[in-house]
């Protein structure tokens, strides 16, 4: 095949950042890679977006490019989700089959799945059921990414597919606490904590973490999605989405979670949670097995060592993270 020259949207957020990192050490000389961010094209205007796909003439495009957040963030703006995101998602699936794009991966998320379901979750289950209510906007807006990728196969024999990460975390996330995701945001809120208790000289060293620690969720470091990313992008050729996910027995409470942070930040203090604050689903658990037919050896970074590299990054760039 010709050189590929591969438009990644998003892609100066945490999956950008990971997929371009390992890509420089990955690089191969028929691949030419380019990774935009909101300020190179508004991706919910169709003139702009058809003048990003006229500056680079990608061959493939990973699509990143979203509105996401955090559970209560999802709760409050659900309507800004679903539009915002219907839109993006449109004009990029549309104009890449205008200008004749070879193949799509679109990223959704396993928080799209019926919140009435059987566990575990697995690709032929997105449709069965509404979602859960606290993020709905976003998910309808997911799941018709695969509505559509249906629709460019059937009608122009386009392979245009999607993959469903578990949650992500890792360097050059948002670490915003009022829009992040739980990783960062526990992050953040620890490591401001610890910057105020050191300022005050505070004995009262206690870490509050919103909700009772119980729901159970599966995390993947970002590095590793990178790698399974460039392994869709160059080998998986089927418009049916595919989990990237780790393994269910690596799944682990948000208790877990903020015990693992805490440790990587050196917390000596005591960890609380406030159960008067909403939890969100139970849990999410997915199946890898469609993935592990394919990879059966793939190894995923141990979840305690990723969150320390994660820590250690965070502590290092502060000043330059999305705060």
């Amino acid at each position: 095949m010709e050189n590929k020259i591969i438009l990644v949207t998003g892609g100066t957020g945490l999956v950008g950042k990971a997929i371009e990192k390992t890509i420089n050490n990955d690089s191969r000389s028929d691949e030419k890679w380019i990774f935009v961010g909101s300020k190179d094209a508004d991706l919910t205007n169709k003139e702009s977006t058809q003048e990003l796909f006229k500056k680079y003439k990608p061959t493939h495009v990973i699509h990143l490019a979203a509105m996401v957040g955090g559970l209560y963030h999802n709760m409050a703006h659900n309507l800004d989700f679903l539009r915002k995101n219907i839109h993006m998602n449109d004009n990029v699936l549309q104009t890449a089959h205008e200008n004749n794009v070879v193949k799509v991966i679109s990223c959704l998320s396993t928080c799209i799945f019926p919140d009435k379901t059987t566990y575990p979750i697995d690709e032929t289950m997105i449709h069965n059921g509404p979602p859960h209510s606290s993020n709905y906007g976003y998910s309808y807006a997911k799941r018709l990414i695969d509505v559509s990728n249906r629709g460019y196969f059937e009608q122009h024999s386009r392979i245009y597919t999607s993959v469903i990460p578990c949650n992500v975390f890792g360097p050059y996330d948002n670490f915003n606490e009022k829009s992040s995701h739980v990783i960062p945001g526990l992050m953040r809120k620890l490591y401001d904590l610890m910057q105020q208790q050191q300022q005050d000289n505070s004995e009262d060293k206690i870490f509050t973490v919103l909700g009772s620690g119980k729901p159970l969720r599966q995390f993947i470091y970002s590095l590793d999605l990178a790698k399974l990313f460039i392994w869709v992008l160059r080998e998986y050729n089927s418009v049916e989405p595919i989990i990237l996910s780790v393994d269910e027995s690596q799944e682990v409470t948000i208790a877990q979670v903020a015990q693992s942070i805490a440790n990587a930040f050196d917390f000596k203090g005591n960890i609380i949670f406030d159960v008067n604050a909403a939890d969100g689903q139970y849990k999410k658990t997915a199946s890898n097995l469609k993935l592990r037919s394919y990879l059966p050896d793939f190894k995923f970074t141990n979840f305690n060592d990723a969150i320390k590299e994660t820590v250690d990054w965070y502590r290092v760039n502060y000043h330059e993270a999305r705060n």
